[in-house]
């Protein structure tokens, strides 16, 4: 019983927070989205990318070492591997080699290919943070959208609840015949318009919330709740739109990636021109080898032979007598060659282009054309950013000095439609007059909405390029 008490509450609970939305804040959304998009972590792949492209030109700092193992056998007339000469008999044999080779100069390509991947490296973590700014943006952006939308319909559904309330209390007044049924009628069409905004601003909440999901990534949620941004005062921005684009230029990630791209295409053009000068190398060489038809002799006794000379001594020939030494063959081990035939070689290469078909100067002029086109980026960059930081500026300016007169606007239709509302109620004006005032007052309160919103994302974007966005 008690764990069927307890299996119960749980499911209760479980059912309770399904039902209960999740309220996100601006941090959270940002963070989602960064962390589930792919566009992001393809941008952070890049890094990586560049970061190992960058070790391996590092890498080419150092000799290269190889070494050469080869083992053989030949059957019939060859050369014999260890005394050079004709033999006709199967040997075996062996080649052991290794080798360096060093480059002493080559035109400074190294020193600038490794300067010019160093650069391209950080231009690809500065990317990476672009990229991860832009989905910032764009989830404020659909952040505020939410709010903007939610406080419409929240508006919405007041304006109707008002217009239903005075339809209730003309239908009672029409039953007893009080009113002319005209005047309830017309109530009743304003009623049908104050609905049909809700389901509209109902469906712009529902298409905010759709694109909010889709920057995080997430499966879309129809009740996705996100929390009220921190109140906002409403005064004219502290910084000059010259102040925020110079900081801009500090910090933006934009535009200190162009600025890098621009610098590594300087070390791409003198990389291209380095291949027009001569390089010079350093090489050294450790060779040994063995062959089973090599032999070397072996003493074994000394005798006395007839040399087949004579010499005459008192009219007689006597044979000379001479030593001949024997020798056997014995075969050399294979680690005594293998010690014994070192041979080593130390050379310096030097190679002078003379005439390549004129590659390497397309490559450096292709190289300075780079160089051309990532100047324009880096200045196309800077002006775009100045004409949007200037746009911003003149869009907040524009959406302070809107809320400044809704907010007057929305007291004065206000007050006029409490005074129009207090004459319908009492009979002494028409359904018309009282129209005119409550739609006067419901335009005026969701003009004020949206330029609240407009407002507080223009000051979010200012603040993004001053450097100082606080999600």
């Amino acid at each position: 019983m008690k764990n069927k008490i307890l299996l119960s509450c749980f499911l209760s609970f479980e059912i309770c927070c399904v039902g209960q939305s999740k309220l996100l804040s601006l941090r959270q959304t940002v963070e989602t989205a960064i962390t589930n998009n792919l566009e992001v972590k393809q941008s952070g792949l890049q890094v990586k990318i560049a970061a190992a492209s960058l070790e391996q030109i590092k890498s080419n700092l150092l000799p290269e070492v190889y070494a050469d193992l080869g083992h053989g056998i030949n059957q019939g007339r060859s050369i014999d591997p260890f005394t050079n000469g004709y033999i006709n008999q199967q040997v075996n044999f062996a080649n052991y080699s290794l080798g360096t080779n060093v480059i002493l100069f080559n035109g400074g390509r190294l020193k600038n290919a490794i300067k010019q991947r160093a650069l391209g490296s950080e231009a690809s973590k500065l990317e990476f943070e672009q990229t991860k700014d832009k989905i910032t943006l764009d989830v404020i952006l659909s952040y505020v959208q939410i709010l903007n939308n939610e406080d419409q319909l929240n508006q919405s559904r007041n304006q109707a609840a008002v217009t239903r309330n005075q339809v209730h209390r003309l239908e009672i007044l029409n039953k007893e015949g009080a009113i002319a049924p005209a005047q309830l009628y017309d109530l009743k069409g304003q009623l049908a318009n104050d609905e049909l905004a809700i389901i509209n601003n109902q469906n712009s909440l529902n298409s905010a919330r759709l694109t909010l999901s889709q920057l995080m990534n997430v499966p879309f949620e129809k009740d996705l709740k996100v929390e009220k941004l921190s109140t906002e005062q409403f005064i004219m921005y502290e910084n000059n739109p010259e102040e925020v684009y110079g900081k801009a230029l500090k910090n933006l990630a934009v535009v200190k990636a162009t600025e890098f791209r621009l610098q590594s295409a300087v070390k791409s053009v003198k990389v291209a021109k380095s291949v027009l000068y001569p390089s010079v190398a350093l090489a050294g060489y450790l060779f040994t080898n063995y062959s089973s038809a090599a032999h070397k002799d072996l003493f074994l006794n000394t005798i006395e032979s007839a040399s087949g000379d004579f010499v005459e001594v008192s009219g007689n020939k006597l044979p000379v007598i001479t030593q001949v030494k024997n020798y056997g063959a014995e075969r050399i081990k294979y680690f005594n060659q293998f010690n014994n035939n070192y041979s080593t070689s130390v050379s310096i290469a030097i190679n002078i282009p003379i005439l390549n078909a004129f590659r390497a100067r397309y490559q450096v002029r292709l190289a300075k054309l780079d160089l051309e086109n990532a100047g324009y980026i880096t200045e196309s960059t800077r002006i775009q950013v100045k004409q949007l930081i200037e746009q911003s500026y003149f869009n907040r300016t524009a959406a302070h000095e809107r809320y400044q007169q809704l907010l007057q606007q929305v007291i004065d239709f206000s007050e006029s439609f409490r005074s129009a509302e207090v004459k319908f109620n009492a009979g002494a004006s028409t359904q018309v007059d009282y129209l005119i005032a409550k739609n006067n007052l419901d335009r005026a309160k969701i003009n004020l909405i949206i330029a609240k919103y407009d407002y507080i994302l223009r000051g979010k974007v200012l603040d993004f390029y001053s450097g100082k966005l606080v999600l």
